[in-house]
């Protein structure tokens, strides 16, 4: 039988070589490193080898895949129960001897702790740094990025400190504190406890369930909701579902189509507007209207104009060039009303990606099952009772002059007379008597959280699967199998 002696000088030598080999994207085993870096205390062996705790870790780490959702390969659990099997069986040989298994054991069961409880409390994947590395802004000749990468996740997540790790390292003394630690951080919510009993029953399904556990597990530092109002755009599902205490308002939405992604956000609605003017984009003055530059029956068909960016001038459409609009000096707007793009409402809040709820000149579209038809912004199916939603106690008077600004007709007596009062105006003084409202804020502001989540409850309650439109499934699932 081999000489049982650890060395210590061999241990602590190895794991000084090997604490920065870990995985680089890995923040826990930079935490392990820094741990044995710093205080250099064996945390899992001591002369006695092991004792219970590497037991409950290793039983922990097996069941990650039907407890969390997430592969046991993520924990190198073959190898620590591989080590841990040579020294419950003193089975040790020249190229594994007693000191090398010790220093590996000992560093992997803190690496795998580390990873599991930062996952379990933060989520196993980081999504800005996944889901903002997808899709290129540009690719050169060869299909590959250069000029970066669009941003499609901006939500500000909680993410792991030095004192979580700390609390994590003093937790791993007693199974009792483990046990707690694991109780504490795993979410509670009844969606995760769902999809998790959902990845017990259905596992030929288990990559959309496990993608959709992990997005649980974003920890986002959410803006509170006044008055029980808050908002959530499902991407996925097409849906928006606004939320007041007991009452739930839901509709079909469009979103960005797979080239142009709806960003991911948390923000809060702040004001609206009544028929609003539309900024083109100018990846869309680029492909869609330059070519028609000099064409004044296109301008005018379509309600736009031109202005310079500098000065806000309007110029004669007549002495624009295709030049002068692809050289991004010149904006093209499109003038509100009736036709518009945006529709009649448009409801802003803050982001960091000119994207915004809105109306649509083309509401049948509303009619078809995939809707991923916009440049980014979200088309919503209920403008109106969405903007009675969003108002809250609103006086009749308020809604009927968004009523009649949008062509609706009125419901109060008031209204009605304005309306009959200009019926027989030209149609220029007539419209323009029409427009009663441009601008209401949203007061409180509304929280409105765009979400993508591929297993969601309906407006019943009900689970429902949706497809993976934008393809983020896919992603999440190979980092959460090690692939």
């Amino acid at each position: 039988m081999p000489q049982l002696s650890i060395n210590t000088g061999k241990v602590k030598d190895y794991i000084a070589q090997h604490a920065h080999a870990g995985r680089d994207s890995l923040l826990p085993d930079t935490r392990a490193a820094l741990y044995y870096q710093g205080c250099g205390q064996m945390l899992w062996v001591d002369r006695m080898l092991t004792d219970e705790r590497a037991d409950t870790l290793l039983r922990v780490l097996w069941q990650a895949n039907a407890q969390a959702g997430v592969d046991t390969r993520l924990f190198d659990t073959q190898q620590i129960a591989s080590d841990l099997d040579r020294l419950h069986t003193l089975d040790f040989d020249e190229a594994n001897d007693v000191s090398t298994v010790v220093a590996r054991l000992e560093l992997m069961l803190t690496r795998a702790w580390l990873r599991y409880t930062s996952g379990l409390r933060y989520g196993f994947v980081n999504p800005n740094r996944l889901l903002n590395t997808i899709d290129p802004e540009k690719v050169d000749s060869t299909g590959r990025p250069k000029a970066g990468y669009k941003r499609l996740f901006d939500i500000d997540l909680e993410r792991p400190t030095a004192k979580f790790y700390a609390e994590a390292i003093d937790a791993a003394h007693s199974v009792a504190t483990m046990r707690a630690m694991l109780d504490t951080i795993e979410p509670r919510t009844p969606m995760y406890a769902q999809l998790r009993t959902m990845l017990a029953s259905d596992p030929a399904d288990s990559k959309r369930i496990m993608a959709n556990m992990e997005r649980c597990r974003w920890r986002a530092r959410r803006p509170v909701p006044e008055q029980g109002k808050y908002v959530v755009v499902n991407i996925p599902a097409y849906h928006l579902y606004a939320y007041g205490g007991d009452s739930l308002l839901d509709m079909r939405i469009g979103c960005g189509k797979r080239a142009t992604k709806t960003p991911l956000l948390h923000s809060e609605i702040e004001y609206m507007q009544v028929n609003p003017e539309w900024g083109i984009p100018q990846s869309i003055i680029d492909t869609d209207v330059a070519r028609h530059a000099g064409d004044s029956a296109y301008f005018a068909r379509n309600r736009y104009y031109i202005a310079e960016r500098a000065t806000g001038q309007k110029v004669d459409i007549r002495s624009v060039t295709r030049g002068m609009l692809l050289s991004g000096r010149y904006r093209v707007n499109q003038e509100g009303g009736p036709g518009n793009s945006l529709g009649r409402l448009i409801f802003r809040f803050k982001n960091n990606f000119s994207v915004y709820l809105h109306d649509t000149s083309t509401p049948g579209f509303f009619r078809n099952d995939v809707r991923s038809v916009s440049h980014g912004c979200v088309r919503i199916q209920k403008p109106f009772d969405f903007a009675c939603y969003l108002l809250g106690d609103a006086d009749e008077w308020t809604l009927d002059r968004i009523r009649i600004s949008i062509d609706m007709p009125p419901v109060t007596k008031q209204g009605r007379r304005h309306v009959q009062r200009h019926a027989s105006d030209e149609k220029e003084e007539r419209e323009k008597a029409m427009r009663m409202i441009r601008y209401l804020p949203v007061t409180p502001h509304v929280p409105l959280f765009i979400e993508y989540y591929t297993i969601y409850p309906d407006a019943s309650g009900q689970m429902q699967r949706y497809s993976d439109i934008y393809g983020y499934d896919d992603v999440i699932s190979k980092r959460l199998t090690g692939i």
